[in-house]
């Protein structure tokens, strides 16, 4: 029996021959290829946006921390139910992450248990678009701006979403993205920081390439900066054109993946609904392009599940564990629902090679194990 693999790259032909063209050029590091990869994302965000690329989706969340000019003595609020990315990369510029807990539905950030966690130190909050939904970030900005916090969203999960029309980026803050290998567009690794502000957007600039100002514009001609100021910390983020030119073969084929993963999503919502024992997230579905496919189990029976699926050779996750309860990040309060989320959450198979037949055999494998109990 074919194993069913939880998430994988979608790669093909396309990829091979830009990175081929990269490799022909013998110019490989950060150059021309970043610029336009840049502009090609802002031109699909729309919002007259700046991009900024760098080597990986916990960089760009760093980055945007750090050039912000939060650190030591100062909290950035962050929802418990995400990537452990999200709290290390406030912790790197030593500040604190605190840890908040997230709403039942969807495990979205939950702002009246944010409120609670509101000190004279707070500098920030980091929304997290998870599951790839980001219902209720209104309110957040409000929450922000009567607060005076900056907003840095942890969107790694929502490349190519839209909420009320407006494609994830396009507004707000700071948004960051992931693009390694399994999102819903991939460059191998790396990330990138959307802002709007231009002072922040030369400051992130800077930052990727160890703080060496304009060195950004250098490196997009091919040249380097030989005599040069540093000012502000920075560090070696910046992305490669080898990376670039996998994430614009990558973005040329976005309708196509956001259609497939839509389709897998859709299908799984119909053929579980009504269930007793397993529910489908609360998500913005339509307005999604689904990076992962999250189902609740109820009465203890999650891990059985994840056997019973295992099994039967298909892949699960559990996304994610809360970090205040890792040893790094633990807090001397609980946060109920995310701990209560916690033993329930269960990821599915869900990525755009993900045949019509191999979503039957979960479909088939999930609906039998609850038939039996």
């Amino acid at each position: 029996m074919t194993r069913i693999r939880l998430s994988r790259s979608s790669v093909g032909p396309e990829e091979k021959e830009a990175l081929a063209r990269v490799i022909d050029g013998a110019y490989l590091g950060m150059g021309d290829e970043v610029r336009q990869f840049e502009d090609e994302i802002a031109a699909m965000i729309g919002g007259n946006r700046t991009v900024v690329c760098v080597a990986t989706g916990t960089a760009a969340l760093h980055l945007a921390v750090s050039c912000l000019d939060i650190g030591a003595g100062d909290e950035v609020i962050v929802p418990t139910i995400t990537y452990v990315a999200s709290f290390q990369a406030v912790s790197a510029t030593g500040a604190r992450p605190v840890a908040c807990d997230v709403r039942e539905g969807d495990a979205f950030l939950d702002l009246e248990d944010a409120e609670k966690r509101l000190t004279a130190k707070t500098r920030a909050i980091m929304p997290v678009h998870y599951a790839s939904s980001a219902c209720g970030l209104g309110e957040v900005y409000a929450f922000a701006k009567a607060n005076n916090l900056r907003v840095i969203e942890d969107a790694a999960h929502s490349f190519g979403n839209a909420r009320e029309c407006v494609k994830a980026g396009a507004e707000g803050d700071v948004v960051c993205f992931s693009f390694d290998g399994i999102k819903n567009i991939t460059s191998g690794e790396g990330g990138a920081v959307v802002t709007g502000d231009d002072v922040l957007a030369q400051r992130l600039r800077d930052a990727r390439l160890l703080g060496v100002e304009k060195d950004t514009d250098a490196r997009y001609s091919g040249r380097r900066t030989w005599t040069f100021d540093v000012k502000h910390q920075g560090f070696r983020y910046h992305m490669s054109n080898l990376m670039a030119a996998l994430g614009r073969a990558q973005l040329k084929k976005l309708d196509h993946f956001a259609a497939r993963r839509r389709a897998l999503a859709a299908r799984y919502v119909r053929s579980f609904a009504g269930m007793n024992g397993l529910s489908t997230m609360a998500l913005d579905w339509p307005n999604m392009v689904p990076h992962i496919f999250v189902v609740k189990v109820q009465d203890g029976a999650r891990q059985a599940l994840a056997d019973h699926l295992k099994a039967r050779e298909i892949e699960t996750g559990f996304h994610y564990q809360p970090n205040h309860c890792l040893t790094l990040f633990k807090t001397d309060y609980a946060l109920p629902m995310a701990e209560k989320l916690a033993g329930e959450l269960l990821t599915l198979p869900l990525h755009a090679e993900l045949t019509d037949e191999e979503q039957e055999r979960v479909i088939e494998a999930v609906i039998g194990f609850f038939r039996t109990r």
